[in-house]
């Protein structure tokens, strides 16, 4: 990922998937993937979010600095509710 933004959409977005489905091996496999660009790639440290009707709302620090991005909850929230629409097309395969 180029950008610090990229890669925390990126982040959120299966962290969202991650979070509603701990049982899902790909999605936590992809979520550490993402933790790794950002903590190694970026230097980010303390990611944390918020959600409301809108916008998710996430915070994190880069070198001693906070930072604040936002997303629209219907940008973030598409993939898992895909995956809940049609969940034969996302099987949790057994390790």
């Amino acid at each position: 990922m180029k950008s610090v933004q990229d890669t925390i959409y990126n982040w959120l977005t299966i962290k969202v998937v991650a979070d509603a489905r701990p049982d899902d091996h790909a999605a936590q496999e992809t979520l550490s993937f993402f933790e790794q660009l950002l903590t190694v790639d970026h230097q980010v440290e303390n990611v944390r979010f918020t959600k409301d009707d809108i916008m998710y709302l996430v915070t994190y620090m880069v070198g001693g600095e906070e930072k604040v991005a936002r997303f629209p909850v219907e940008l973030i929230d598409i993939m898992y509710e895909q995956i809940e629409k049609e969940p034969h097309k996302y099987v949790n395969y057994p390790q």
